[in-house]
């Protein structure tokens, strides 16, 4: 009998995946001092090693993009050997993992920048909510406008952490386009009004996206960085006007870069009403690997690589509460529930201590 495709090999790039079941970037805020990750991630990686690809928590890639306490870090020299740990023992348990590059903008707040300057936007519009911080919930702020002049010294941030990204020994990197950030801020004209060569049209909006992939690629190749990008995504208090037109176009202008995947946050379940799913076109568009997330079950991952619509999909709370996911779901085991009361901070109890089968039935 035919093996599902989901536990197939699938090559990405120059790597080959063992199987299409990608662990999904989760922010656990259990970095060090200096945002530094420690043993404790590293034991925390190493245990999902089985998964076709890791992709980590999303990574700061300056001081200036820090949005949230506990957070990693990829612009030190102590962040790159945090990070080394991580790479080399997921390596040794026989895994892949691409880091996850990432400015939140606005989502920030004063307590959290250097010098306790306001956080950075395309536009001085503030985030509904509050922000995480120090001191527990704080409303966000306004945040400054960037001038036109500071934009390619952001470009040269995620192009100096895709090189200490090098140096920290990972495979690949993804470029944090999604959830509300600095990238999808720019790209989404509810967050975007600036009148210059960022602002205004679709194709100026995405122009900083593309300047980040251009510089990132210029240091790994494209078959070893993804972008991941989410239409849908009301999270942070996004809006756009004609999300199929702004993402459609995002997703052929990168198209070029040669990339290793192109990576959509689209609830499987759920749409806005009267809208259809834009993965399939998204994939049309971008002509390359397309990675899936939002809530996959077994049978619901089977179905849409079936179709054609993805060649793979990444599980977040799923791989956060079973270590050896790609097993679960292979054999049709029971799963871990999560909890998530232990999603963010903390110490090893919801991280590190979910069990994983024993070695008679994984093997089963």
């Amino acid at each position: 009998m035919a093996r599902p495709d989901l536990f197939a090999p699938f090559a990405l790039g120059r790597l080959v995946l063992p199987n299409r079941v990608v662990m999904a970037p989760m922010t656990r805020n259990r970095a060090g001092p200096g945002n530094v990750p420690t043993a404790l991630n590293a034991e925390y990686y190493a245990q999902r090693a089985s998964a076709g690809l890791i992709v980590t928590e999303a990574t700061q890639v300056s001081p200036q993009g820090v949005g949230y306490p506990g957070t990693p870090g990829i612009h030190t020299d102590a962040q790159v050997a945090g990070w080394r740990q991580v790479t080399d023992v997921v390596h040794r348990a026989g895994g892949r993992i691409f880091l996850q590059l990432w400015h939140v903008g606005r989502i920030s707040h004063p307590s959290l920048q250097p010098d306790g300057v306001l956080p950075v936007a395309p536009s001085a519009i503030a985030a509904e909510g509050e922000a995480f911080t120090q001191s527990g919930l704080q409303p966000f702020v306004v945040p400054r406008a960037l001038e036109a002049a500071e934009i390619p010294a952001i470009v040269r941030q995620f192009e100096e952490g895709a090189r200490r990204a090098l140096a920290a020994g990972f495979d690949g990197v993804e470029i944090h386009g999604a959830n509300g950030y600095l990238i999808d801020q720019f790209l989404r004209d509810g967050t975007n009004r600036r009148t210059d060569r960022y602002g205004g049209s679709v194709e100026n909006r995405a122009r900083f996206l593309l300047e980040v992939t251009e510089a990132v690629t210029g240091v790994w190749g494209g078959d070893r960085v993804g972008v991941r990008l989410s239409p849908w995504s009301d999270f942070n208090s996004m809006r756009d006007s004609d999300p199929p037109a702004t993402f459609n176009h995002a997703a052929h202008a990168l198209a070029p870069f040669g990339l290793a995947y192109l990576h959509i946050v689209e609830p499987v379940r759920s749409v806005p009403a009267g809208a259809a799913p834009l993965a399939p076109e998204l994939k049309a568009a971008f002509g390359g690997p397309l990675m899936v997330n939002g809530g996959y079950t077994r049978p619901l991952a089977e179905a849409v690589l079936a179709r054609g619509e993805a060649d793979l999909v990444s599980f977040a709370a799923l791989f956060l509460a079973n270590p050896d996911l790609p097993a679960r779901l292979e054999h049709n085991f029971s799963l871990n529930e999560p909890d998530p009361a232990t999603f963010y901070g903390g110490d090893h109890r919801g991280y590190t201590d979910y069990p994983a089968l024993d070695g008679a039935l994984a093997a089963a």
